[in-house]
């Protein structure tokens, strides 16, 4: 059996498309499948349209969230309760084309233990791919491990993959991070980003940043070598800088006369202070979050289900 993970925040406009096709797409694939639809604390009208697909298809569980926790918490809460033997997950915007889950599954059949999405094209303003393309080649450049270029968490992955990822004890999660971290064999799917469906985009730049300081984060030391070599840069300039007045003062009997010099030093040592400080107050941050131990999501309700003995049978 196959479960697709979609977590949903105010996207009424896109949930019914969005269903008729994940429902065509799967029903070609030939397996028994279950769509799980996670509701992220949305405000419109999308928990009262999951509940109404959920009543007229057995194979459509409905998950409500008590708040709004984020789009890698409603994912967690989704892989949580998936049972299928390969879980896809698929952003509910109809950027993720339902119609790439049948070659996914192929692959998937051919052996590969994750089948990831690899987005070679965007339907986006400029200004978006560009940050995308900046954060994931700046992702790749100082991540301790090696996670794949332009791939979000669009995916198919093995039921044994999944099991490891949900018992996993971060509660701050980065899943694409988290995938690539599990290890196991995995291959990526090409594929043409088309624009969101309707609506208005729910990640808005202040999340997307949010985002990205997680990922760059919780998956790379460097930042704090960063901070390390800013400092010895920082003495280097300085030393530099003394031996400078000195020699003009005994070569020519004077000293750098001005305030400028002095206040371009003042403010290069207080960047570089202030730059370090908040490196290391983001690592504090999330070490602070995560000993606190607070769940990642908390749902509103259990979960209802047509078929609560379903078996996950991997085909």
């Amino acid at each position: 059996m196959i479960s697709v993970v979609v977590p949903l925040y105010n996207e009424e406009e896109n949930l019914h498309e969005l269903y008729r096709r994940l429902k065509s797409s799967l029903s070609g694939t030939g397996l028994d499948y279950e769509i799980i639809l996670v509701d992220d604390g949305a405000r419109d009208g999308t928990p009262s349209r999951i509940d109404e697909l959920a009543d007229r298809d057995r194979r459509v569980v409905a998950l409500h969230l008590s708040r709004n926790f984020g789009h890698q918490a409603a994912v967690s809460a989704g892989l949580d309760h998936a049972r299928g033997g390969g879980v896809v997950v698929i952003d509910g915007d109809l950027q993720d084309p339902p119609e790439l889950i049948p070659a996914m599954i192929d692959k998937w059949r051919q052996g590969h233990e994750v089948v990831y999405a690899v987005r070679r094209r965007r339907e986006e303003a400029w200004p978006k791919r560009l940050g995308y393309f900046a954060f994931y080649r700046i992702l790749s450049a100082i991540s301790d491990m090696d996670i794949p270029l332009d791939s979000g968490d669009f995916c198919l992955m093995d039921r044994k993959v999944v099991d490891v990822l949900v018992h996993l004890p971060e509660r701050m999660r980065f899943i694409r991070g988290l995938r690539s971290f599990v290890g196991f064999d995995q291959v990526g799917l090409e594929y043409d980003r088309p624009a969101r469906g309707a609506g208005t985009p729910k990640y808005t730049l202040g999340r997307l940043i949010a985002l990205a300081i997680d990922g760059l984060i919780s998956f790379s030391g460097r930042p704090l070598r960063l901070a390390t070599y800013l400092g010895l840069a920082a003495v280097g300039v300085a030393t530099g800088l003394s031996i400078w007045i000195f020699h003009d003062a005994l070569a020519h009997g004077k000293s750098p006369a001005g305030w400028a010099s002095g206040a371009v030093i003042v403010l290069f040592m207080g960047s570089v202070q202030l730059l370090s400080l908040g490196i290391i107050g983001e690592y504090i941050r999330l070490i602070f979050l995560e000993v606190k131990r607070r769940p990642t999501y908390i749902l509103r309700d259990r979960p209802s289900r047509a078929e609560a003995d379903r078996e996950a049978d991997r085909p």
